[in-house]
This record gives C-alpha cells, sequence and structure tokens, in this order.
C-alpha cells in the first residue's frame, strides 16, 4: 500500500481520514495523496425562464475555504514523517476521487450519514467509489476515531468472488491485526470454500479464525453487526455488491445497511 488517496475537506471525518492514512503510510512506507473536490458545478443557477448563471460570490467563497483547507493541510503535513501530495481539483468528488483512485492502492474516506445537516458526506459515496474504483476503499464511519491497526479484524465471508477480492486486498493489514476472525454467518454456500480462504492467509503467514454464526431471528447485517462487536472489531472486511446505476435496487442488505450504520471501519473490495 505505497500509494494512498485520501478524501480532504472541512467535514468531522477528516482528522480520522488523516490520522489513519498517517498511522498506515508509516507502516507501509506510503505516499500520502491529499484531494480537495472543488465541484464549480454546483454554483451554476437557473432562471424561470431557462437561463444559466454563475453565483459569483459563492464560487469565490467556496474557493477561498478550499485554499485555506489546503494551507492548512500542508501546515499540519510538515510535521509529519510521511511524504505527501495536497491538491485541489475541479469537479464533482466521486468523479474526482474515482480518476484520483486509477492508481492508488488504498482509498480512504468517511462514511456518511443520512442526516445532511451532521454530515459533509453523501450517505452512500463510499460504496458508489467501491464499484467504481480498481483499489479498496476504507470508509471510517464519521463518529468513529482513526483506524487501530492492532486491533482484531472481521473479515464477512460469504464465498463469493467479491469476498475473495476483498480478502486478498486487505492482507497488508491483515498482517498489522493481533487477531483475524473470519466469520460465516448461516451456511456457506458461495463458490470458494472458507477453509479455502483460511489456507490463503495462512500461506501469507496470517493464522485466522474461522466462525460460524448460525441464522436465527436476526438478519445477516445484525448479525455481523453483533459478531464485530463480541470480536471488538476495528475492521470489518466485505466485498461490496450492487450496482451504482441501479442501487436503491440491487445495493440493499448486507452491503446498504453496514454503509449507513457501521460502528467500525469497513474496507470494501468490489
Amino acid at each position: 500500500m505505497r500509494n494512498i488517496l485520501i478524501h480532504a475537506d472541512d467535514g468531522p471525518g477528516m482528522a480520522a481520514r488523516l490520522e489513519s492514512g498517517l498511522a498506515i503510510g508509516r507502516r507501509h512506507q506510503s505516499h500520502l495523496d491529499l484531494v480537495i473536490s472543488s465541484p464549480f458545478q454546483q454554483f451554476i443557477a437557473t432562471d424561470p425562464f431557462g437561463g444559466m448563471y454563475l453565483a459569483g460570490d459563492q464560487l469565490r467563497k467556496a474557493q477561498q475555504a478550499d485554499q485555506a483547507l489546503d494551507r492548512r493541510l500542508r501546515v499540519e503535513l510538515e510535521r509529519e514523517d510521511v511524504p505527501w501530495e495536497v491538491r485541489i481539483s475541479d469537479g464533482d468528488v466521486l468523479a474526482t476521487l474515482t480518476l484520483a483512485a486509477t492508481l492508488a492502492d488504498l482509498v480512504i474516506v468517511s462514511l456518511g450519514t443520512a442526516d445532511r445537516r451532521r454530515s459533509f458526506t453523501p450517505p452512500m459515496m463510499a460504496g458508489d467509489l467501491a464499484m467504481a474504483v480498481p483499489a479498496p476503499v476504507l470508509a471510517i464511519p464519521e463518529p468513529c476515531g482513526p483506524i487501530d491497526l492492532d486491533a482484531p479484524v472481521m473479515v464477512a465471508w460469504n464465498g463469493s468472488a467479491q469476498s475473495a477480492h476483498a480478502l486478498r486486498a486487505a492482507v497488508p493489514l491483515l498482517r498489522d491485526a493481533r487477531q483475524v476472525v473470519m466469520v460465516t454467518i448461516g451456511q456457506d454456500d458461495g463458490q470458494v470454500a472458507a477453509d479455502d480462504a483460511l489456507r490463503y492467509l495462512s500461506r501469507h503467514e496470517i493464522h485466522a479464525e474461522l466462525r460460524k454464526v448460525e441464522r436465527s431471528v436476526e438478519t445477516v447485517e445484525e448479525a455481523i453487526e453483533r459478531t464485530a462487536r463480541e470480536i471488538g472489531a476495528g475492521l470489518i472486511v466485505m466485498g461490496a455488491f450492487g450496482h451504482t446505476r441501479l442501487r436503491e435496487t440491487f445495493f440493499g442488505g448486507v452491503t446498504r445497511y453496514l454503509l449507513e450504520s457501521a460502528s467500525a471501519p469497513l474496507l470494501l473490495v468490489h
């Protein structure tokens, strides 16, 4: 994980994103690339007759705020021992991060909430980004502090190709954890057996524990959340499912539930 992309803004999750990037960067000799998205399109307004005009005052204020954030981040990072770069990019935040992530090894964002009064991050941005980029996405709930690299890690396993992709992408972070627990919920009916996944990890000198959780009155997502709390997981590794274009229909279930209510950081891979 030598190239880490971090979404930079003035939101409540920025400190956790930056500290997480620095912690991972120190362990993996990474370069941090902080991107501030400045979508000028949001300042284009229309009048009742179909005309368009630029809200110049609001645009100038937004640009000044972005430049102030850029200066503040540079001052903070000058004191750190990790190489870094800060840049401001025009465009929608999802499009900006998707392009910037083309050659990233890890993307760090916040998990937004449905309450836009308390959150700068769109509720489903982390999921949409995971669907669009080739790199794993580390999504940190805004109420959380930075990721604890030494805490137990839970791998949510269902035998799918997405689970396998997430497992491979997580190997550098799993090596740091004091405990790795692979969790299956109910019948493990996927194409890749959990035992094969454990064998794969063992060849990376990661000796994970398999925990099979029986289905009861809980949904799969509730069982995952409860098991993560019992383990004291500092990270949940999982495959991301769905299609961005039809996410309201297909993005439901486990992925959507955790994107909206996870209490621990998620490592998402499609």
